[in-house]
């Protein structure tokens, strides 16, 4: 049996497919006669396994010898354009699933995988970078759950990878210019506590008023990064026990208690509240495929997580216009002049 492969026609990964097929197959070297395999307009590139496959199913009789190829198949890089990078990176953003992108603009979802964790890391260097010497008024903290590959009690049950479980994204927002000047994803401890609220403090140039939940972890914190610089109370809501014991499980229980403590400085006890963080963090949910509620969707990879949540912050602060200050964040907060469009952060990132 004779062996022929049009040069120009096939990638060296598909020679090496047919390569391997052909000497497997077992067949004598004896040329006696010649077929063609019309491709039409697929335009797809015959790799891999699939190509093992085809030439098996082919090259089993000793009359064969000859493959050409009617359409010659040229490699496709591996390469969006800008049109289609902006498509998918705004339907990232407003928060639709990773296959229903796929299934909306024919893009692979590993390549919207690659292109989401290139934009999230370039987003939060771009922050990293503006995000600094900020005149924040009034400021938010709160923490919103989530998890990776599996909620925290199935990881113990298997005793899964130390990176499976649940997660925690701690936000600070700017009650006035809504502006999230800081985030850290992690764990809930003492040490992420310290690590967001010191980045956040290094972020600010005045003294602010600054208001958390009754987590223990932010009071000594929050001692630790601003010291006696910082207007400082927490607020503690307690719930009706009564609807708790029901197991009401997606509904919040009635509030019936709410307490302001003073913690340090000198806040205006009336403006200690959390209330415009936790809208934010609905905002976060609904933008955020990865953390929307009662749905299968969930990172498998604590990179892929941090990289999502770093997009829509940016997205948040530069793009997206804010109906209570018809404006975007940034620019409330004087960060930038303009706002930016989807276009702008891939330009930035993969221009």
């Amino acid at each position: 049996m004779a062996f022929l492969a049009h040069s120009v026609a096939l990638s060296p990964a598909t020679l090496a497919a047919f390569s391997i097929a052909f000497l497997s197959s077992g067949a004598s070297l004896r040329v006696k006669t010649s077929f063609t395999l019309p491709l039409g307009n697929l335009g797809l590139p015959i790799v891999g396994l699939f190509a093992i496959k085809v030439i098996r199913k082919v090259l089993t009789t000793e009359d064969v010898s000859v493959l050409l190829l009617v359409n010659p198949i040229t490699e496709m890089a591996n390469v969006l354009s800008t049109e289609k990078k902006i498509v998918v990176v705004s339907a990232l953003v407003e928060g639709s699933s990773i296959r229903a992108i796929e299934r909306m603009t024919g893009v692979h979802r590993d390549t919207i995988m690659r292109l989401g964790v290139r934009m999230g890391e370039g987003c939060q260097k771009i922050m990293d970078e503006k995000l600094r010497g900020l005149k924040c008024g009034t400021v938010e903290v709160d923490e919103v759950w989530g998890f990776i590959g599996m909620k925290q009690k199935t990881a113990n049950r298997r005793n899964a990878d130390p990176t499976q479980g649940d997660v925690w994204t701690w936000v600070a927002l700017d009650a006035d210019t809504k502006l999230v000047p800081a985030f850290a994803v992690g764990d809930r401890t003492q040490m992420m506590a310290d690590a967001f609220i010191e980045d956040l403090a290094s972020r600010l140039t005045n003294r602010v008023q600054l208001s958390s939940d009754a987590l223990p972890a932010y009071r000594s914190a929050v001692e630790r990064a601003f010291g006696s610089d910082v207007d400082y109370g927490s607020i503690l809501k307690t719930f009706s026990s009564k609807e708790l014991n029901e197991a009401r499980r997606y509904s919040p229980a009635e509030i019936i208690k709410v307490e302001r403590e003073v913690v340090s400085g000198s806040p205006d006890v009336k403006r200690i509240s959390t209330s415009y963080v936790e809208k934010q963090n609905h905002t976060l949910r609904m933008h955020c495929r990865r953390l929307s509620r009662l749905t299968n969707a969930f990172s498998k990879k604590i990179e892929n997580f941090k990289a999502a949540i770093a997009l829509h912050y940016c997205y948040y602060n530069f793009v997206k216009m804010h109906k209570t200050i018809r404006c975007t964040p940034a620019m409330a907060a004087g960060v930038v002049s303009s706002p930016w469009t989807v276009a702008d952060l891939v330009g930035m990132i993969e221009g």
